[in-house]
């Protein structure tokens, strides 16, 4: 049985990434995880009103995480629990819906890209300052 990964464990994965910090721009049910201003994760509770998502997040708490669009298409073939980035652009985000069917380890790799992917879009000197803590 593959370890699955709990809501604290995951806001507590986040906040360790250098200069990461948490912030509430859509209120108290959606938690924003930035680095240097640059939103790289959300986490929030899905409650089944979702739109297009088919109540798939209903009762779950949801990721949302930067993606390269290749591997975001794989990614979703893959793990039934991988589906578009809700409210987000469909092509460079996926909703990772905690159900506890996807390992910790892939879970964690998918936030370690998307930190990545945020970082490697800032400037040399805010990459470096960020790549010296890693």
């Amino acid at each position: 049985m593959t370890e699955s990964l709990t809501v604290q464990q995951a806001e507590r994965y986040l906040l360790a990434k250098p200069a990461s910090t948490l912030y509430y721009p859509f209120g108290d049910d959606v938690k924003v995880f930035r680095v240097k201003q640059k939103m790289f994760a959300t986490l929030s509770f899905g409650k089944g009103n979702e739109k297009d998502t088919g109540s798939k997040m209903a009762g779950y708490y949801c990721i949302n995480l930067k993606c390269d669009p290749d591997e975001a298409v794989m990614l979703r073939d893959i793990f039934t629990s991988v589906i578009p980035g809700y409210h987000m652009n469909k092509a460079q985000w996926n909703t990772i819906i905690l159900d506890g069917s996807i390992p910790r380890g892939e879970i964690e790799r998918m936030m370690d890209n998307s930190f990545m992917l945020v970082v490697n879009k800032m400037t040399k000197k805010e990459q470096q300052s960020i790549l010296l803590h890693l």
